[in-house]
Parts: C-alpha cells; structure tokens; sequence
C-alpha cells in the first residue's frame, strides 16, 4: 500500500468499495478528491471488509499515511507472542523511557463486539441442560405412574401373545403423540424468536427447516430413552404378577 520511498503518498488515500459506490467514481485510481480539506490522490481502492461488529453493515472507509502516530499494530506469529512482546517493550523503552508501555491484542477488540451474544449462548446452555434434565425426570416419573397404572392391562395383552416389542410400542406411542405436539407449538415460536434475533446483524444465516428437523428427531430420541427403562421392564415382567389379585 503506501511506502517511505514515495513522498507523494502522503497526499494519497485509499478507499474502500463501499466509499467509491457512495462518491459514484468510475475509474477512481488517479483521480483527485477534496478529503477535510485537503486535495488527496485515490491510489488504490480495498475490498470491502467488516472493522466493526457484524450487527452493522460495511461504512465507507479510507486509509491514509501518516509519518508519526501514537499507536502501532504489529503482526506477530502465533506461539511467540509472549518473546516478542518483550523485545517490542525493550525497544519502546529506548525511544521512550520512564514512558508506560501498553499494548492490546485484536482478536480481544473483536470478541468484545460479541461478548453480550458469547454471555447469552452460555446462558442458553446451561438453561437448556437444565430444562432437558426436569423434563427427562418428568417423562420418567409420568412413564412410570402411566406403566403401574395400566400394569393388569400389560398382563392380559401378555396372555394373549403381545410381544415385547408391541408393548413398548403401546406404551411409547403416546408420549410421542404428546411430544409431536408440544413440537408443533414449539418450533414455529422458536423460529419467530430466532429470525427476530437475527434481524439484528446486517449479517446472518438464514433459518432452514433442517435444523428443527434435526432437534425434533433428538427430542424423541431423548424422549424414548428416558421412557425406554420403564416400558421395558413392565414388556418382560411376568404376567402373573400383575394379574394377581390382593
């Protein structure tokens, strides 16, 4: 981009796309613009790229030179951050001594821009942990009163040859009819809520049906298994016992 080895580069400007659309310049390399004042020179124009947060869509942006600045970015390789910070404040003591050495990382400017998402989708986890487990114990606890209850019926369909695996069907079929239910009533809030908090970013992915497929899918799986012990040991319990009267 800009270079020592050529003084007129003080006087030029690069700009993003965004800016050159904003100007309507056709051919902008080498024309002459009024910038605050001054007569600068466009010597190059950027791809449009994304320097604050993604809730925002791209601004116009220019880079210019400066000889003297306060501030100074420096790229340094993964894994050797730690030795050449401190050869880096060795050498901004020589020129500044008695002076505060201070420095930030970027990736740390970038996270603070999602820090209120980061906190939310940590929040999201653990609530969401939670609610899985009470509503595991729940299906457990009601497959079990559901399963003592109908016990007598288990032993006659039993004696008249239900297998094992059309007793687990019974049992199971309508905690899956209650589940698709509370689906059909979950899902389309989910994506209303969703698609709300993604009209916030300028952008952002598209919500596919695919994905609430996938959760259905792992509702009911999660949904089976933690019924799955009880209407199992009432299939292979012994008929006997549950028709035996007191």
């Amino acid at each position: 981009m800009f270079s020592r080895k050529f003084g007129s580069d003080s006087e030029g400007i690069i700009f993003n796309e965004t800016a050159i659309a904003a100007m309507g310049l056709k051919d902008p390399v080498g024309k002459t613009v009024s910038f605050f004042g001054d007569k600068k020179h466009i010597i190059g124009v950027v791809k449009d790229f994304n320097f604050e947060s993604l809730h925002k869509k791209v601004d116009p942006f220019f880079l210019s030179y400066r000889a003297n600045t306060n501030d100074i970015i420096v790229k340094i390789k993964a894994g050797t951050e730690r030795a050449n910070i401190a050869q880096i404040e060795k050498l901004y003591h020589q020129y500044n001594p008695g002076l505060l050495f201070d420095y930030k990382f970027l990736d740390d400017d970038y996270n603070t821009l999602y820090a209120s998402e980061q906190r939310v989708a940590d929040l999201s986890k653990y609530f969401a942990g939670i609610a899985i487990l009470i509503s595991c114990l729940g299906v457990f606890g009601l497959s079990a009163f559901t399963v003592q209850k109908r016990r007598k019926e288990i032993g006659v369909r039993k004696v008249i040859g239900a297998s094992v695996g059309n007793l687990v069907v019974m049992l199971s079929k309508d905690f899956v009819l209650f589940i698709l239910i509370a689906l059909c009533l979950a899902m389309p809030i989910s994506w209303l809520v969703a698609n709300e908090w993604l009209q916030s970013f300028a952008y952002r992915i598209n919500i596919n049906a695919g994905i609430f497929f996938v959760t259905g899918i792992f509702v009911v799986l999660i949904t089976l298994i933690a019924i799955s012990f009880q209407t199992i040991k009432a299939a292979i319990a012994n008929p006997v016992k549950s028709l035996r009267t007191e």
